[in-house]
């Protein structure tokens, strides 16, 4: 026989989550209702813009190797250009 409790008393988790989703169902009204249905941000393009992030990083990380290197060329030209003492 299986008895159910009518009255289940409410847990600090139940609100917890009842809060979170309706916290998270305003934010997204009101990014929707702000931003514009074609510019929500959604999976795809947060992707895309990672990728972005991370070729700007890497164009940036290969013109600073670039400037080191031709820095390590120029003093070393330059110390073999002084006469040894």
């Amino acid at each position: 026989m299986n008895t159910v409790e009518p009255h289940q008393p409410i847990g600090l988790t139940t609100v917890s989550r009842t809060v979170a989703s309706l916290a998270v169902g305003v934010v997204h009204t009101l990014e929707r209702a702000v931003v514009g249905e074609a510019r929500m941000r959604t999976a795809r393009g947060n992707a895309w813009e990672a990728v972005c992030a991370d070729r700007a990083r890497a164009e940036q990380r290969a013109e600073l190797d670039r400037l080191v290197a031709e820095l390590a060329a120029a003093r070393a030209a330059a110390r073999e250009r002084q006469p040894v003492s």
